[in-house]
């Protein structure tokens, strides 16, 4: 809830600072008056604040992550991994959960700063947050493009299964859903999976065949059949 908030707080400064940069592009082009810059330093003492906090948040997170996910992808497909998360950001190569707040807001400022001329020419904000990205590895090489169809399953589940992990360690008993990811394994991965969540105290799980379904997940089941519930 906490990191929703910096978010929501975070897509409101850019959204504001985007406006102010579009206006300075459109005057630009039409030979109006020059933007006042000392505005825009305004709004990049905000946005780099804002910026910094949901950036820290989320190196916190998946520096938290990483080892869960790791092994609930060794839980899944033994053998397997390693996984690596591995957070790109547009501020720069150097960024990362060592660094402090009041580093990082130093950092995007200076990103701002140096990519300001070309942020006035396009009228949009070049760096920051927005434009980070997170890159998942396996065994050393980029999970996409290089996984197969049965290990980006294995992948996916093991992100999903990670979260759950991390919700529960929070004091949490949230709810696991897993839609139809039966059909997408093979026998091995399918019982598996099964045997690592059947603990749980809410798992909802969804298959168009039953049989897909491994039997040690005993619980209540119901089939939809022409919009109709039926329990069985």
């Amino acid at each position: 809830p906490r990191m929703a908030g910096v978010r929501s707080d975070y897509e409101r400064v850019l959204k504001q600072r985007n406006t102010l940069l579009k206006s300075a592009a459109m005057a630009r082009r039409h030979g109006g008056r020059s933007m006042d810059l000392s505005t825009l330093d305004v709004w990049d003492q905000h946005l780099g604040r804002v910026g910094a906090e949901l950036l820290a948040q989320r190196l916190d997170l998946i520096a938290t992550l990483q080892p869960l996910a790791d092994k609930a992808y060794g839980d899944v497909a033994p053998g397997g991994g390693p996984v690596a998360l591995e957070y790109r950001s547009s501020v720069g190569d150097d960024v990362g959960p060592e660094r402090t707040r009041d580093e990082l807001y130093e950092q995007l400022i200076a990103a701002l700063a140096g990519v300001r001329k070309q942020e006035i020419e396009r009228g949009v904000t070049l760096v920051g947050p927005h434009r980070d990205d997170l890159l998942l590895g396996l065994r050393g090489m980029p999970a996409k493009g290089y996984a197969s169809h049965g290990e980006s399953w294995s992948y996916a589940l093991a992100l999903r299964l990670a979260s759950y992990e991390l919700l529960r360690s929070e004091g949490n008993e949230p709810v696991l859903v897993l839609d139809d990811v039966f059909a997408e394994l093979d026998a091995r991965r399918r019982e598996r999976l099964a045997e690592l969540v059947a603990p749980g105290e809410q798992v909802l799980v969804t298959a168009a065949v039953a049989e897909d379904v491994p039997g040690v997940l005993a619980g209540t089941r119901y089939a939809v059949t022409a919009g109709e519930v039926e329990r069985v």
